[in-house]
């Protein structure tokens, strides 16, 4: 009995002192910080704090010693001096990558957007796709048009083999007026953007159409720190301001509105008369319980003429010059109105449902000639491409955390497209219709499911997962002469088994396996009677993470890519053409240096084999497939004020056909910005290919024929890229 009493008085002891204590991390602003890490140097336990700022720490008594933690912060030890709910607040600090450690995270690629946003923040919507490391794009209609994306050896076209989404909410558009997976970001404001989330390949079971090349997702800021109001103004009548209002900033509510203007003429000897309007309101709120809401709209209208693709001959012979036009009267017009609806809710500490719910209504109408008088000698080949579509979707996913080595997933979700008159027509000077090539109306739903299970061992982390999509597509021609409305259903699986080996916090091994997909064009889908709509894709990736130094990180990796047989609409010409399997495989490499508090160096360097299965050696290329690419740059943050950087990116001579007889010429070209805060203004300078380069931003081998040839020539067309391009910008934050 005596032993049984003194067993109890200790055990009473040991529970009065060892404990659980729980508190409130906030920045200097007094806004809660989420994945603080906070550790108890005696005990060697340790938590994080969750989304509003919050955490609880276990076997912790009075006098042992913590370490609060985060990223950008000033690291803080204190000693628990009683057992009640702690308020801790952490100053901000320069960026040091030293600090930047290597974790157990399948999307290693984030830990580098997160760098290069921070000593590189994004400063117009051409920037917003380019911080992808390998990833290029292209415009060749007139600054309005969605930019072509060349990504791991793929020409995605306007997106077909990237899935692009902002805030949960689709980018890509199914069935495209142009082509299939157009992906428009020009309605995002920049200024706006809190993080990316971008990964190559299709080994995340969250992500379904268009992830075979990789994803990339934008997060819109849910709160501003200040309000600001900036002015830019350069050559070719460029004029850019862009406002943000911080309207509501609370401990656990915020709200603000932007707005963008843009107008330019370009550099183009006809003038491009752009201009583009954003308008952006934002309300986030967290509730006391742990469940954060979030609400947005936004509504973007742009305007665009444009001087297309020109050839080759008509540049040398001196009919119109590097940035001249055959047909003039190309351009068009696009529109999105957007609401998004976000709640995640909190059941308990270890379970939460993350829903995202959203409404589009977008239009687009796009005047293009790219053969000028090849089918219509009198008249000219100028198409007419438009559409009015409306989008609505929703996506629901519940997590729970068994323990601490086990991680469940589950999610489902639907979206459907409906899009009214889409349009192919033949026109004349943007007013005429000759012809409808073709006419319809598209329904399109895909209803998904997918669940994933993390198992974490030491030193280990698997990740398995299985994805369902299931589409319905439906067309109604209109130019059929009696009513038809086809309709085809398709379901296809999508596997992912993932590895991480983390050897320590400077050093990881990875394997990443996955299938995925990308839908076709409904149009194909009725032309083809369902056989083989959904064309897969299998990869592999091979790679690691190390730092060896405190300031410097490598990732590099060799990977692997097939895709299946699939059918193509060309939305240029109203028809459908096959494309046997191909194959890509290559080699990423990524470099990440600190060389003192205030410059980084950053180059990021992509080899890529491309080749048709199907096709005899020699004539297997796939046309416009990037081989190599190289992105470098040094970046200067907060030197006495001064920020800035000199970035280039090179893009090779990549094969223009199959037999690679014909090349589309590679490019470099070197960017420069520099700015200067002074208290509450900031003085910037902008300047585009800085050695004034003349370079072709797209290219295509295309046969045409022009107003005063009698036999149609097949040569390179090519929109001309920026020359020397200077812009002021003048900024007031309060």
């Amino acid at each position: 009995m005596r032993f049984l009493f003194i067993f109890s008085l200790f055990i009473l002891s040991f529970s009065a002192k060892s404990q659980a204590v729980s508190g409130t991390v906030n920045g200097a602003n007094g806004k809660p910080l989420s994945d603080v890490l906070i550790r108890n140097l005696i005990s060697k336990t340790h938590a994080h704090t969750d989304i509003n700022g919050k955490f609880t720490l276990e076997e912790t008594k009075i006098d042992d010693s913590l370490q609060i933690s985060k990223q950008g912060f000033i690291t803080q030890k204190i000693k628990l001096l009683s057992n009640e709910n702690l308020s801790i607040q952490l100053e901000e600090k320069p960026f040091l990558l030293e600090e930047v450690t290597i974790t157990n995270n399948l999307k290693y690629l984030n830990t580098i957007s997160k760098i290069d946003l921070e000593i590189q923040p994004v400063s117009n919507s051409q920037d917003l796709l380019r911080k992808v490391p390998g990833l290029f794009i292209g415009q060749h209609a007139g600054g309005g048009k969605a930019e072509q994306i060349f990504l791991r050896g793929f020409d995605c076209d306007h997106g077909t083999d990237i899935n692009v989404s902002v805030d949960g909410m689709p980018v890509n558009m199914v069935s495209h007026a142009h082509g299939q997976g157009y992906a428009d970001l020009h309605f995002v404001i920049p200024e706006t953007v809190d993080n990316i989330d971008f990964d190559k390949g299709s080994y995340f079971v969250d992500k379904g159409d268009f992830t075979t090349a990789g994803y990339v997702g934008f997060n819109t800021k849910n709160a501003l720190q200040n309000s600001s109001l900036s002015f830019e103004g350069g050559q070719f009548d460029t004029f850019r301001t862009v406002a943000l209002f911080n309207l509501l900033n609370k401990e656990n509510q915020s709200a603000y509105f932007a707005g963008e203007y843009m107008m330019t003429d370009g550099y183009f000897d006809a003038p491009q008369n752009f201009n583009r309007i954003n308008l952006f309101g934002k309300y986030a709120a967290k509730m006391n319980n742990g469940d954060k809401l979030a609400i947005a709209v936004s509504h973007f209208k742009s305007q665009w003429d444009a001087s297309g693709q020109i050839p080759d001959r008509a540049v040398n012979d001196g009919t119109i010059s590097h940035y001249g036009a055959i047909d003039p009267n190309e351009g068009g017009n696009t529109g999105r109105t957007n609401f998004n609806l976000q709640y995640d809710a909190k059941i308990d500490e270890n379970t939460h449902i993350k829903n995202t719910a959203y409404l589009s209504k977008y239009d687009f109408e796009l005047y293009s000639n790219f053969t000028f008088f090849l089918n219509d000698p009198v008249n000219g080949d100028q198409i007419k491409q438009k559409e009015n579509r409306t989008i609505v979707g929703f996506q629901s996913e519940y997590n729970e955390k068994f323990s601490e080595k086990w991680l469940f997933k589950l999610g489902a979700g639907l979206r459907n497209d409906n899009n009214k008159d889409v349009e192919l027509s033949h026109t004349l000077n943007r007013k005429t219709v000759l012809e409808y090539l073709s006419l319809g109306n598209v329904n399109q739903t895909n209803l998904f499911s997918y669940s994933s299970l993390d198992f974490t061992s030491g030193k280990w982390l698997i990740n398995g997962g299985l994805r369902l999509d299931y589409f319905k597509f439906g067309y109604e021609d209109q130019l059929a002469s009696t009513y038809t409305n086809q309709t085809q259903t398709k379901a296809i699986v999508s596997p992912k088994l993932n590895f991480l080996y983390t050897q320590n916090d400077k050093l990881q091994y990875f394997l990443k396996l996955g299938k995925g997909f990308h839908s076709n064009d409904t149009r194909v889908v009725v032309a083809q009677k369902g056989e083989k709509i959904l064309p897969e894709t299998y990869g592999a990736d091979l790679g690691i993470n190390w730092k060896p130094f405190p300031r410097m990180i490598v990732n590099s990796a060799i990977w692997y890519l097939y895709l299946a047989q699939e059918f193509v609409y060309v939305g240029d010409e109203a028809v459908v053409e096959p494309s046997g399997k191909t194959e890509r495989k290559g080699f990423d490499f990524g470099f990440r240096y600190q060389l003192t508090n205030w410059l980084f160096w950053n180059t990021d360097y992509t080899y890529t084999h491309a080749r048709s299965i199907d096709e005899p050696k020699g004539n297997d290329y796939l046309p416009l497939a990037p081989v190599h690419t190289l992105m470098n740059g040094f970046s200067v943050k907060d030197l006495k004020g001064f920020s800035g950087s000199l970035r280039t990116r090179f893009l090779g001579d990549r094969p223009a056909n199959e037999d690679n007889s014909v090349v589309a010429k590679g490019y470099c070209i070197t960017d420069f910005s520099v700015n200067y805060q002074i208290k509450k203004v900031s003085i910037g300078v902008n300047i585009d290919n800085i050695f004034n380069t003349k370079w072709k931003e797209t290219q295509f081998l295309t046969e045409s024929r022009l107003a005063n040839e009698t036999d149609p020539v097949e040569e390179i067309h090519f929109t001309a890229g920026t020359p020397f391009n200077a812009r002021l910008i003048l900024k007031y934050s309060w």
